[in-house]
């Protein structure tokens, strides 16, 4: 046992000399220069341990004692920079401390009297005492921040710390002739490494991460070990053990990499099977969704992936609706969740997703902190996610599209926060997928005009001309029978022949209209005149008095450039449709406004009295057509502007197409605001024509002398 240890501790001196070079060569902070500093002292220390022991010289013992003084000095400035806390601005009172006693321990450690038992004594109780009271002080600075991970693994780090200190008094038992085995040197090269990964990583690495790398290097420590043993050894000798040394370094150089993955695989598969799990499910759900082009497909890939993750018991994915007001539930599996998320109730969730991939509202629920008593609030109203994990899934330029909640109520702390980035790995695959799914859809829709333009030629041709050519002979027969009164059947036929070949023809005109669209010609649009023209036309062809419209235009308007009879088309089938959903009764508000931008020197609600261009403070102009009628459920509302999807039984279902075409191609676009039960409003969006050309200011009445 005594020849053992000398060459044990010697060997841990050395690799705790590789570790403090290995965090020197990832960094040069302070904190990097303080483990160096606190690795090479232990590495001293047992060097010097070892050299008591294999030459027996007084020397070794009063550098050993300078050395056993100087290792708490560094331990407590390393802790106490591992966490730096933002309220501390002065040196710890523990540092001070340790300064005061150093000195005169350092006298006793070099005096003549070093190796009494009084000083011995004095040296151990300074030497485990300021030891112990470092990490005490480690693990209270850890329970102080805010983060729960951070104060799990400070936990670890302190537990493999206190196991090293302890196991280490068998180090000064031998001064008092009693030799152990050195288990204290062995779990201090372990602390040692432990403490390293989490210098050299901006965020403390947890237990599960911790504990893989050591088995990992551990197990490929042993298997290099018995390469340079084959190559040394067994296959050389004394006069070829250089030569040999060498060939094992680049057997070594060889099978590294590929060493290291094949241990780090199998390892993890052994002793971590849940993590191992989730991960390799993570990587086979992403290879999935990297060849899906449609959302419905990904809802169905993401739900089932989840699931034989066998990590996940509740899931649940939000997608953000047509109007932005929140979010609507289009896959889940698990327990019951909430159909939707309110966007207003849920603002101070969405808030905090805005500025972070993730958010683990069970970590919020606990911290119970003052800030977060808002996210709180919003995560109760969630039901069965209200402990989940929230990930925001974001389109290119659009913020959160989606959001994904992820529960395991098994047990508590399901996810870790190196599980939770995997996790966040998957959002960020389906924002590409939605992304994609959009540009997909971009490329069906313009395949699709490229098809009815095609098809237009011929139709204009193959069905227009017979068209008229029925027209001509059905009008010929009506006027040949219209002096006979003995055929009243045969005039009912031909009207019947002629008014579906109107019918016939208009729906072909519109066809037209759709495939091949023509933005006629446009010129600065007065829209308050328009408008007023407008509704003027369409109350002349309502005399029953059941429909109320009424107009609330702002003056003065930016013109638009827009053809007249092209806008008056637009809005006259709005309307139309208005009244159709009332079922021809209600009311009708039609209005105009301005959509200031934010780089305006004008208030949002001020006017100028001068009649100067309000284009400056001005980004678009918007004309609103809004009925009082049952609104239009979101299935309708997601396929409303898709040519021939119509809800009339004698529609076409090409005129919001039409309209959303000729509104395009002005540079526009018509915005629908509708929840069921609450009336419809269509927006038509416009940029304005240019800085000179604005609806006059009505004239001010003159002021009396």
């Amino acid at each position: 046992m005594e020849d053992l240890r000398p060459k044990t501790i010697l060997f841990c001196a050395v690799l705790a000399l590789a570790i403090a070079l290995s965090v020197l060569l990832r960094g040069r902070r302070a904190v990097h220069w303080l483990f160096a500093a606190f690795a090479t002292d232990i590495a001293l220390w047992y060097g010097s341990q070892s050299l008591t022991g294999f030459f027996r010289v007084d020397l070794w013992e009063r550098v050993t004692g300078v050395l056993t003084v100087l290792l708490p000095q560094f331990a407590i400035h390393l802790f106490h920079n591992i966490i730096p806390l933002e309220s501390e601005r002065k040196k710890p009172r523990l540092a001070r401390l340790a300064a005061i006693l150093g000195v005169p321990m350092l006298a006793v450690s070099v005096s003549p009297y070093h190796d009494r038992p009084f000083a011995l004594g004095a040296v151990y109780t300074y030497f485990f005492g300021l030891l112990s009271a470092a990490l005490i002080t480690l693990a209270l600075r850890g329970q102080r921040s805010p983060s729960r991970s951070i104060r799990d693994r400070v936990r670890f780090l302190v537990a493999v710390g206190a196991a090293a200190t302890t196991f280490s008094l068998a180090d000064f038992l031998s001064y008092l002739g009693v030799h152990l085995p050195p288990i204290g040197a062995v779990l201090a090269i372990v602390f040692l490494f432990v403490l390293a990964e989490s210098v050299t990583r901006p965020r403390l690495a947890d237990i599960y991460e911790l504990a893989g790398r050591l088995l990992v290097s551990t197990a490929l420590a042993f298997c290099l070990a018995a390469i340079f043993y084959l190559f040394v050894m067994v296959i050389g000798g004394f006069e070829t053990m250089y030569l040999n040394a060498v060939l094992a370094a680049i057997v070594f150089l060889v099978l590294f990499e590929p060493l290291q993955t094949e241990v780090e695989t199998r390892i993890h598969q052994f002793f971590f099977r849940e993590r191992y799990d989730l991960e390799t499910s993570v990587a086979e759900l992403r290879k999935q969704l990297a060849h899906v082009l449609e959302t419905d497909e990904m809802i169905a890939t993401l739900m089932q992936g989840l699931d034989r993750s066998r990590r996940v018991t509740t899931a649940a994915l939000y997608l953000r609706d047509q109007d932005g007001d929140g979010f609507d539930l289009v896959g889940s599996f698990g327990a019951a969740v909430p159909k939707r998320v309110e966007s207003l109730g849920a603002r101070p969730l969405l808030d905090r997703l805005q500025r972070q991939a993730s958010l683990s509202l069970e970590e919020i629920a606990r911290e119970a902190n003052e800030g977060d008593a808002a996210v709180q609030a919003a995560s109760a109203s969630l039901g069965a996610l209200q402990t989940a994990v929230a990930l925001a899934v974001r389109g290119e330029e659009e913020g959160i599209v989606a959001l994904l909640f992820v529960a395991d109520d098994r047990v508590r702390d399901a996810f870790t926060p190196e599980e939770v980035a995997l996790l966040e790995t998957i959002a960020v695959q389906m924002g590409v997928v939605v992304t994609n799914s959009r540009v997909y859809s971009r490329m069906k829709e313009r395949d699709r005009l490229a098809a009815l333009g095609s098809m237009a030629a011929g139709l204009a041709h193959e069905v227009k001309n017979p068209l008229g050519a029925i027209k001509g002979a059905a009008q010929l027969l009506e006027e040949v029978g219209a002096g006979s009164a003995d055929e009243p059947m045969a005039r009912e036929f031909v009207g019947i022949i002629l008014e579906e070949v109107n019918r016939l023809d208009r729906v072909v005109g519109s066809f037209l209209d759709y495939a091949r669209p023509h933005a006629g010609n446009p010129i600065p649009l007065d829209l308050n005149a328009a408008v007023r023209r407008t509704v003027q036309i369409l109350s002349s062809q309502l005399t029953d008095g059941a429909i109320d419209v009424r107009q609330e235009l702002t003056e003065p308007l930016p013109r638009t450039h827009m053809d007249p009879e092209k806008f008056r088309q637009v809005l006259m089938n709005l309307m139309q449709n208005a009244i159709q959903a009332m079922d021809g009764r209600g009311k009708i508000t039609v209005s105009t406004a301005i959509r200031r931008s934010s780089r305006g020197r004008a208030g949002p609600h001020e006017v100028s009295p001068s009649r100067r261009s309000l284009v400056d403070d001005t980004e678009l102009v918007e004309v609103s057509v809004r009925d009082a009628g049952p609104g239009i459920s979101p299935k309708v509302l997601r396929n409303l502007f898709i040519p021939f999807f119509t809800t009339k039984t004698q529609g076409t279902g090409l005129g919001l197409a039409i309209s959303q075409s000729i509104v395009q191609n002005v540079g526009g676009t018509i915005e629908v605001h509708s929840h069921p039960g609450d009336g419809t409003t269509f927006t038509i969006v416009l940029p304005p024509a240019g800085n000179a050309l604005t609806t006059p200011l009505p004239m001010a009445a003159p002021r009396s002398a």
